[in-house]
This record gives structure tokens, sequence and C-alpha cells, in this order.
């Protein structure tokens, strides 16, 4: 996959950085549209498994065409009916969920290492970003400790998925905008039997045909990612 021909930023580093948040990191943002699953996936693996000194980490935000993904612990019985959905078995944690138009994903290829950042400061951050930004929607969005993601009223509206590798990110974030939530009935979304799932465009009354909400989403998680990691916003 040629990344350089997609859209992408170059974050600038805040002012007064505290010290884990070192300014001399580079961060890309990428924006790369709808996208097949798994070229996306091994572009990433490849990333965390070739490390190069200096590279800056990166964010790419996309969405995909319908797919299922299960976790390396991934139970088969949380797979219900796929129909002709594929299932892609792929190495980050976590059981199995759906991807698809409509559904903002985020990939954050974070050097950890680098950042002296442990794997709960980059969930947490993670999941506070994905509050902030659903916050400016008048979305009041709840973590929980017994469960990584987002939720509204008890139902999920953000999932997530990390893997480490040579001290690098990948995977990451899922957020539901505007898409068609049946296919996570053919699942036990994460492992829950029963969880119901929810999006912004259901939460926030009727959407305007104009209105790119995905766009707009977009750029409210990043703005809340790049703030978390010490960039203007």
């Amino acid at each position: 996959m040629h990344l350089d021909a997609y859209k992408w930023e170059q974050a600038v580093p805040a002012p007064n950085l505290p010290l884990t948040r070192p300014s001399e990191i580079g961060l890309k943002v990428r924006r790369l549209g709808l996208q097949d699953y798994v070229p996306l996936w091994h572009a990433m693996r490849y990333l965390a498994e070739h490390p190069r000194p200096g590279r800056d980490d990166e964010i790419w935000m996309l969405s995909h065409k319908p797919v299922f993904t299960q976790g390396q612990a991934g139970r088969a019985e949380h797979i219900l009916d796929a129909g002709d959905i594929p299932i892609v078995q792929i190495d980050r944690g976590g059981q199995v969920t759906y991807h698809g138009p409509g559904q903002l994903v985020g990939y954050l290829l974070i050097d950890v290492k680098r950042r002296k950042m442990g794997v709960r400061e980059l969930v947490d951050l993670i999941e506070e970003a994905i509050v902030e930004a659903l916050a400016t929607f008048g979305i009041r969005g709840e973590r929980r400790s017994d469960a990584p993601g987002v939720y509204v009223n008890g139902a999920k509206i953000a999932a997530l998925g990390l893997r480490i590798k040579n001290g690098l990110s990948y995977h990451g974030l899922s957020l539901n905008v505007d898409m068609d939530k049946s296919p996570f009935d053919r699942i036990n979304p994460c492992g829950f039997e029963d969880l119901k799932v929810t999006q912004v465009a259901d939460l926030i009354g009727k959407v305007d045909t104009e209105r790119n909400l995905m766009q707009e989403v977009s750029s409210a998680l990043i703005a809340a990612l790049l703030t978390r990691l010490g960039y203007v916003a």
C-alpha cells in the first residue's frame, strides 16, 4: 500500500511540553478514506516489525469495507452468523468486532518505548480522547473499568484493540458514527452477549443530508488525540 498517495499532515508540537511528550518526536496524521481491511493490517504490522530509528509516529484515520475481525483470544462461538461478511483472524487483543462504512477507525502507530508510555496509559489516552470528541456533539461517553471502550447509557459506541511489537503500538480504535449497525446482531460484540451498540447519528437527532458527520467526528477525535499526545490540535 502506498501511504504517501493519501492526504497527510505533520503535527505541530505544543509549547511547554512535559517531559513525557518530547517535542522531537514527529507525528503524521493520515486520512485514508474507505479501505479493505487486510492491506491496512499488513501495512501497519510491517511498520511495527521493521522499526527505524527516528521514524515519525503516525495516526491513520479511515473506514473499512464490511468485515468481522477476530482478536487473538477470540472464540468462535461469539460469531453467531457471519453470512456474507468476511472474517479475518488478526493479531490484536480482544474478541470479535465489526467494521464497516460509516464507522470511524483510528490506527495509532506510536513508539511507546520512545515516549516512555505504558500500554495502560495509551489505552486511557485513547478512551479520554473519544469521550472528549463525543462531548463536542453533546454526547456523554463513559469508560468502564471492566471492559475497554466507550459507552453511552450502557451501549457501546467505541471499541479498542491494540498490539505492541518492538516497542511500537498498532491497531487502535473504532467509533460508530453513521453506519448500518445490523451486522453487530450477527456477533457478540467484543465477546459480550446482548451488548447493545449505538452511534453518534442515533444520539444527536436527525442529521442534515448535507452534513458530513464523519468528517466532523474525525476532526474532533484527531484534535483530542493530538492534544493528549502533546501537539497543537
